[in-house]
């Protein structure tokens, strides 16, 4: 069945193929048919061929000139995990280390735990929740990522989780990375815990065939540059898509590393170099910023002006988990455009058209644009102006959201 969007004040297409300027400034509308974008024109043209009114055949939206953008696609996720670590925030408050704050019953080790102890019901909600959460802000699409179970049966059962997640209907869509290499689990050593990986873990993930890429989290005291290139010649062996952590606390050599073996994207990079950075662009591998994670840790912003003037190809994402529980990407757009000096186009585009080059949709149609052939993904903002996506930290600024053809409005914006 059709649904027609028309009235539409502003429409932010990204579509680098159109021969229209880059904003869409009058009347225009969008006619989707079951999943994808049918057609773009005016909105009189729309309403010419379909009325005003709907039918047995087609649904009429108006927009009310409210702007329209892409709907927003969240790169970086560590979807399921039980457990609650706020009392940190206190002990980080008391200058308390991350071994510290280990020793005390806390850290990666306390999720773990509370992850494999919970039931798979009660993880299933979790997903849920969360997803919807995500939708409610706009998300259409999500990577998430296992990396709280750190043994290879509850890394199965947390990539199966997703999967059973991923075909729930009304829900963003998943792209599904094995992150397996998180951190060795209590009681092992990073040593032992990489061989192991490698013998055991990884060929078990790539027999049951529901992640589509891993990931590493390639830092110094955690997974050295050896050891995280051991697991990517392995993983790409076995045909997964490679992802990175990388320098989140120092410049470890991570970013030459992605470099090395081309990964998609290689994400925080608070530390890499700027020359390196640059260097990953021309190697065709994507930088991934999360600025909810220094800002929840007190950490300063990267320098987005730096990264803008020597292009470097970046995306923006959540970075959801324990410690970084926001699963809004308007609100990271907020942070960077108010806080980071990053044009509200330029983190516009991060979390869309980007965003889609490194983590594609499990169609295999294009999204993070409006374009015809599309993904039905978008969403009409409350306000006539584009720019406020990103001006609404505290709250949703979507009316609606189409998710794959099916539009659900949002009452309380």
């Amino acid at each position: 069945m059709a649904t027609i969007v028309h009235n539409i004040g502003v429409l932010v297409h990204l579509d680098e193929d159109a021969n229209e300027k880059e904003l869409y400034s009058t009347e225009m509308a969008i006619v989707t048919n079951n999943n994808a974008i049918e057609r773009i024109c005016s909105s009189s043209e729309a309403i010419d061929e379909y009325g005003r009114e709907g039918s047995d055949d087609h649904t009429m939206v108006d927009a009310q000139g409210r702007a329209v953008v892409p709907g927003f696609i969240d790169t970086h996720t560590h979807l399921l995990w039980a457990g609650d670590r706020s009392r940190e925030v206190a002990w980080r408050h008391e200058g308390k280390s991350y071994i510290d704050i280990a020793q005390l019953g806390g850290g990666i080790g306390s999720t773990v735990s509370a992850t494999r102890s919970a039931p798979p019901d009660s993880m299933m909600a979790r997903g849920v929740k969360r997803m919807r959460q995500a939708l409610r802000t706009g998300t259409t699409h999500m990577e998430a990522k296992s990396g709280y179970g750190l043994s290879t049966e509850s890394e199965l059962n947390l990539l199966q989780m997703m999967d059973d997640l991923s075909r729930l209907h009304g829900l963003p869509s998943l792209d599904i990375t094995w992150m397996g290499a998180h951190d060795a689990p209590p009681g092992i050593s990073i040593n032992d815990y990489t061989e192991s990986l490698l013998s055991d873990q990884l060929p078990s993930v790539v027999e049951q065939g529901i992640a589509r890429s891993m990931d590493v989290f390639c830092e110094p005291g955690w997974f050295s540059v050896d050891q995280t290139s051991d697991l990517l010649v392995d993983g790409k062996k076995h045909g997964l898509a490679l992802r990175l952590h990388i320098d989140e606390f120092a410049d470890g050599g991570g970013g030459d590393l992605a470099i090395e073996h081309k990964v998609q994207t290689a994400d925080h990079a608070y530390h890499t170099p700027i020359d390196t950075r640059m260097a990953m662009t021309e190697a065709g591998v994507n930088t991934g910023y999360l600025p909810g994670t220094p800002y929840a840790m007190g950490d300063p912003f990267p320098d987005m002006r730096e990264v803008i003037q020597h292009g470097v190809h970046f995306t923006l994402a959540t970075d959801f988990n324990p410690n970084c529980q926001t699963l809004s990407l308007p609100f990271i757009g907020s942070l960077m455009v108010q806080r980071a000096g990053l044009h509200p186009m330029e983190a516009l585009m991060a979390v869309t058209c980007r965003a889609a080059s490194i983590s594609p949709h499990p169609s295999g149609m294009d999204h993070g644009v409006l374009r015809e052939g599309a993904v039905a993904n978008l969403n009409i903002l409350s306000s006539p102006h584009w720019e406020s996506w990103a001006l609404q930290p505290s709250h949703t600024p979507v009316w609606s959201t189409m998710l794959e053809g099916n539009l659900m409005e949002h009452p309380l914006t």
